[in-house]
């Protein structure tokens, strides 16, 4: 899903080329296109979840605690930066260590409902 593009309009998603019941939130990119109850990951596997936000100088301990309350071996070490050309904004990866579903939508709804997340893919 994340591979394709396509031409629509902000905010409509009915011109999208998908069945409308293969549509699913944002907050959780892990499982694609998949049909309920398939996954296109086998769990357990190492994940990258990429999040953006301000460059603040907590933003990156902040996003390390908030992994490790998903994984509880995720740690600095399994960490990417890559700052913006301004340097206004922060990219990092965080390397958790996906064992189901359940467990990366909870993530994903944590990190998107963040106030120092802009973005998570």
């Amino acid at each position: 899903m994340w591979g394709m593009s396509c031409h629509c309009e902000p905010g409509r998603v009915d011109n999208l080329p998908m069945k409308k019941s293969h549509l699913l939130s944002l907050a959780t990119p892990a499982v694609g296109c998949a049909a309920a109850g398939d996954s296109l990951i086998d769990y357990p596997c190492d994940f990258p979840v990429k999040v953006i936000g301000q460059h603040h100088p907590e933003f990156v301990d902040t996003m390390v605690r908030l992994a490790q309350g998903f994984d509880p071996e995720f740690g600095p070490h399994k960490v990417e930066l890559r700052t913006s050309k301004t340097e206004k904004y922060l990219g990092i990866t965080l390397i958790v260590r996906a064992t189901s579903r359940a467990q990366l939508d909870g993530l994903y709804l944590a990190l998107t409902g963040h106030p120092m997340v802009k973005v998570a893919l």
